[in-house]
């Protein structure tokens, strides 16, 4: 079998073009188009690529705010088999120069939202870049910084209409190269296949539930892992398409109400700036049609995910542990059901760390330690793993045997129910008179103190301990910060917090007692 045969991201195109061949699939702005106006873009747009001379293993970057033009671009460079590589528009100047003198991109996408970066981008040198493309119409500024800039418009109009095509596919099997900082501060491209993307939409589909009558809206941006793969789940399943050019609670919340939105992904930010807008709002139009919400990038506190359920009350509420390394999601985990029991929550927090849930279908974890414990570093491999970084180093695998196994950098365990617990970091790791501890493990303990609303433990050098732990604490409106050594006018309505009090609750949570508690007050 050829490579017809072989996984593609385009491969969405049939059903689009069909079965959604006249229902809208994308809203954006006031532009809505059918599976069939869609699809003829994305088409329009590929000859237009190949007519300048782009295909397979050609870099492109696109920098800009998230529309139905992204994504037709995605699958345009998809298709011709050249690679996307979605540049963060929040990005400083500095940090774009430096992404695409990783992946030297032979083309640049932009829209107005990088027009204070692109300005300054022709005074500085990328010598693999050939072309300078407006994604929707350029506006006066915008032509200002160039003066030969191509828009999606005149590409698509100086295509032959008629020509027939076959997608194609980049060497490797690389679509698109994600940037990720890790720990090392710079941005790193991470190479991903179609096979992984696909692999990732079929968890989503069988797991999270989405359908071709989701209504989805993009909050997330289209430069993000998160947001790359739940779109392409939901175009492979040939959902709805709502697109904001850029999160703000306000206006996904508006678009919700005017869309009848079914489907979203948050991460904790976004959940607590939507629960903070409704404050003291019992209902909201929007509250009957949400059915579905994926949280990543961070647990939900149980705080927060109750205050979900309050303004979501009718959505199944889901959270994934994943990263760009692995094309997203690794496992997923129920923490709210409506249809099961209205009252109950998951217990996700305790003692032992975080409940991820379990892995995926295709997910293969599993827990490298020395022996001594069941905690060790969490390790996966699969086809949702990533290729390499992109012009650097192999990813961080671990070798057993003839098997490589990528290590995620957690820390973490998997209990007699298949479900992955995470500990910590492994390098954010602090070693204190002989003991390693973990920021994470020492942040869960204080948060479940009445008066603490925030945490972030870190570790400073010590010439006895090597390294001693310190907390900085955030404790509630209601409580005051005392200090045994002096003297207070303590208010009788205020509760009282003290480092001496945190560590002695720290001990009675059976906590090595090594942290040194500093205040600070919300």
């Amino acid at each position: 079998m050829g490579k017809s045969s072989e996984a593609h991201i385009c491969q969405c195109l049939s059903l689009l073009s069909t079965l959604r061949r006249n229902s809208v699939v994308t809203v954006s702005g006031n532009r809505r188009k059918t599976g069939e106006e869609f699809v003829e873009s994305v088409m329009g747009l590929a000859q237009g690529l190949l007519q300048l001379g782009l295909g397979p293993g050609d870099v492109i970057s696109i920098a800009a705010f998230n529309s139905e033009l992204y994504l037709e671009w995605l699958l345009a460079v998809a298709f011709v088999g050249a690679i996307a590589a979605p540049l963060n528009y929040r990005w400083s100047y500095e940090e774009a120069v430096l992404a695409m003198e990783v992946v030297r991109p032979v083309m640049l996408v932009t829209d107005e939202s990088c027009i204070p970066w692109y300005s300054k981008l022709q005074l500085h040198h990328i010598p693999s870049l050939r072309r300078h493309v407006s994604l929707d119409l350029p506006s006066s500024d915008f032509l200002r910084t160039s003066s030969n800039v191509l828009s999606t418009e005149t590409i698509k109009k100086d295509s032959v209409g008629d020509a027939q095509l076959n997608y194609s596919w980049a060497p490797e099997g690389v679509v698109m190269i994600c940037f990720t900082s890790g720990t090392s501060g710079r941005p790193k491209g991470v190479a991903i296949s179609h096979s992984a993307f696909i692999i990732q939409s079929l968890a989503k589909i069988a797991i999270v539930g989405y359908g071709e009558d989701d209504v989805y809206l993009h909050t997330a941006p289209l430069c993000h892992i998160g947001g790359l793969s739940s779109a392409l789940a939901m175009l492979m399943i040939g959902a709805r398409h709502v697109l904001i050019p850029k999160f703000e609670a306000k206006s996904a919340l508006e678009a919700m109400e005017q869309h009848k939105v079914t489907t979203l992904i948050t991460v904790p930010a976004m959940m607590a700036d939507f629960v903070l807008k409704f404050r003291g709002i019992e209902t909201w139009k929007g509250m009957e049609s949400v059915k579905k919400i994926l949280n990543g990038g961070g647990g939900l506190s149980s705080e927060l995910t109750k205050a979900a359920i309050k303004l979501f009350p009718q959505a199944k509420l889901f959270s994934a542990y994943g990263m760009t390394e692995t094309c997203s999601s690794l496992t997923f985990m129920t923490l709210y059901d409506p249809r099961i029991d209205g009252r109950k929550l998951q217990l996700v927090h305790q003692e032992r760390g975080i409940c991820v849930g379990k892995p995926a279908p295709h997910v293969e974890l599993r827990i490298s330690g020395d022996g001594s414990s069941h905690v060790g570093r969490i390790l996966t491999r699969g086809p949702h793993a990533m290729l390499r970084y992109w012009q650097g180093s192999l990813p961080n695998a671990s070798v057993s045997g003839d098997e490589v196994w990528l290590d995620t950098g957690d820390v973490g365990s998997i209990d007699d129910s298949g479900n992955v617990w995470l500990v910590g970091r492994a390098n954010g790791r602090i070693k204190s008179g002989g003991e390693n501890i973990y920021p994470e493990e020492v942040e869960r303990i204080l948060l479940q103190h009445p008066g603490v609303n925030g945490a972030v433990v870190v570790g400073i050098p010590d010439a006895r301990l090597t390294e001693m732990v310190v907390a900085c604490v955030q404790i509630r409106e209601d409580w005051q910060w005392i200090s045994t050594s002096i003297r207070h006018s303590v208010s009788k309505q205020m509760l009282q917090m003290s480092s001496e009090i945190l560590c002695q609750f720290c001990k009675e949570k059976n906590l090595t007692g090594y942290p040194v508690f500093s205040p600070k007050t919300k």
